[in-house]
């Protein structure tokens, strides 16, 4: 009996240390830019304070959207994150997930979980369609957002399906009809284009699902997905 209970704190232990817990993998360290990606000449918005990663700039504008991308590419997962926006009006962010980058360029391509008045819990078409995709399942659910405060935002990806909740609300459930649609991708964090604001994101943990395989993929695509984006 003891050796089983010395077992199973040895095993916590371990996964404590590689910043593993029930609710998933740390993707973010709280310290540095780890398992990150910013492009080159975009540095400036981003940071790191008191344990968060923070986009955008309090006192300058922004002059187009800026991405933050992890270097690992991820198919069906949960990923769960707390974001906060502040300074503006009208802030705006989101999470891209299942995404690209568009090469040679400052934006990206894929599903965004989007962030701020207006956009929380819509899941928008980044490049592509250009259009939020996947209808809120109720007007109700904004009333879950807190619009000056950290909200918990948790995003489900499992084939074709993805599923939004903020604070343990669900806005979102949309299943991906379009065969030619990626199914897989980066996850990256924006700052939106536009007047001065911050966006800041913290407690950010993945846990990856089990995959079907033959799940379309960017290099699938072939010729068609040399140019994504121009797809209409």
């Amino acid at each position: 009996m003891m050796t089983k209970y010395l077992c199973a704190i040895l095993l916590l232990s371990i996964s404590c240390a590689r910043g593993q817990d029930s609710d998933g993998t740390a993707l973010f360290d709280g310290k540095s830019f780890k398992g990150w990606k910013i492009r080159k000449g975009e540095e400036q918005w981003w940071r790191i304070e008191d344990g968060e990663i923070v986009g955008g700039s309090a006192d300058q504008k922004i002059p187009h959207n800026t991405f933050i991308t992890t270097e690992k590419r991820y198919t069906n997962f949960e990923l769960s994150l707390k974001v906060k926006v502040e300074g503006s009006k009208s802030p705006n962010a989101g999470i891209q997930i299942r995404s690209e980058r568009v090469p040679d360029h400052h934006e990206m391509i894929g599903y965004q979980a989007d962030v701020g008045p207006g956009w929380w819990g819509k899941l928008y078409d980044e490049s592509r369609r250009r259009k939020v995709i996947g209808d809120w399942l109720s007007p109700e659910v904004a009333k879950a957002v807190k619009p000056d405060g950290w909200n918990e935002y948790r995003i489900r990806c499992v084939d074709a399906k993805i599923q939004l909740f903020i604070n343990g609300v669900q806005t979102v459930g949309y299943e991906e009809a379009d065969s030619k649609i990626p199914l897989e991708g980066l996850i990256a964090l924006q700052a939106h284009g536009g007047p001065a604001f911050q966006v800041r994101y913290k407690d950010i943990k993945i846990k990856e699902l089990p995959s079907k395989s033959g799940l379309p993929t960017w290099k699938d695509l072939g010729s068609e997905g040399a140019q994504p984006w121009q797809r209409k």
